[in-house]
């Protein structure tokens, strides 16, 4: 149907109905998530019981530990964020390195490479995780055994962490910033060289202002995958575990309100990244 015709009441109710129930279906939970964090019993459910903050700054009274007291849960906040720092930041040099490569270099196999680097992207979680600590530990093992070098960083542990989300988390930020670099006058850049600038120069004053929404962009949205990353981060994982690890624990142990407040610390936290990128973007 043509958009700029009138639309049937019929069509115009059944739209609107699937969008109120997609939008409920998706904000729901949410919804109530951040609504028990504030509900007074010591359990993360219904009914109501009142308000209260303690699942937020604490009670020693009544011995609640609330999220700011919580020194487990902050440590593994420190965790995800550092985890997702490097993620972030190898993913995007990365990503920008291969965004050149794939548009602008010329070399046989390049379409193959192109379809084996979406690979990491259909493989689940739990498979890409298993299959990395697996090669990572064969490596450590016959690097120990011929040269006496023990390989650390391919052990269980934040490092390998860190390589195992990067391996998926790379090719989202190829792929954005591909998408970017595709769009570019290529004459502004050949103007630039006829000028008399070097390519470094051109790079600095011309690409990555160009490509800076692209880098900003693939930046937040890799390291918020990283922080939120289970599957791939539980089989990789040593002593010191993420946000997800560690609220995967405390859910088996018995779920309280904190995991709630914790839920909606990260809802706002995220909340206010994506209105300061936005922002950014328009200006």
């Amino acid at each position: 149907m043509i958009a700029s015709l009138p639309r049937p009441p019929w069509l115009r109710a059944a739209t609107a109905v699937y969008v109120a129930a997609f939008l409920t279906f998706l904000f729901l939970p949410l919804v109530i998530v951040a609504i028990f964090a504030f509900n007074n019993a010591p359990y993360p459910a219904p009914p109501w019981r009142g308000m209260t903050l303690d699942w937020f700054l604490g009670n020693p009274a009544s011995g609640r530990i609330g999220l700011f007291a919580d020194h487990e849960l902050l440590s593994s906040m420190a965790t995800s964020c550092l985890v997702a720092g490097w993620v972030t930041l190898l993913s995007v040099a990365i990503g920008t390195s291969n965004a050149f490569l794939l548009e602008r270099a010329r070399f046989p196999g390049k379409q193959a490479l192109s379809l084996a680097m979406l690979a990491p992207l259909v493989i689940p979680g739990v498979i890409l995780g298993i299959s990395i600590l697996a090669f990572a530990s064969r490596v450590a093992d016959v690097a120990d055994d011929l040269f006496g070098v023990e390989l650390d960083f391919l052990r269980p542990g934040l490092p390998l962490v860190v390589l195992g989300q990067f391996s998926y988390t790379a090719t989202i930020a190829t792929l954005t910033i591909s998408a970017r670099l595709r769009r570019f006058d290529r004459t502004l850049e050949e103007a630039a060289l006829n000028l008399g600038a070097s390519r470094a120069a051109v790079l600095r004053t011309i690409l990555l202002p160009y490509l800076r929404p692209a880098l900003l962009g693939s930046g937040a949205i890799t390291f918020l995958m990283s922080f939120e990353d289970f599957n791939t981060t539980l089989m990789l994982v040593g002593a010191d575990a993420p946000l997800t690890v560690m609220m995967y624990g405390r859910m088996r142990e018995g779920a309280t309100p904190v995991l709630n407040a914790v839920s909606l610390f990260l809802m706002v936290a995220s909340g206010v990244v994506a209105l300061a990128l936005a922002g950014r973007s328009r200006r």
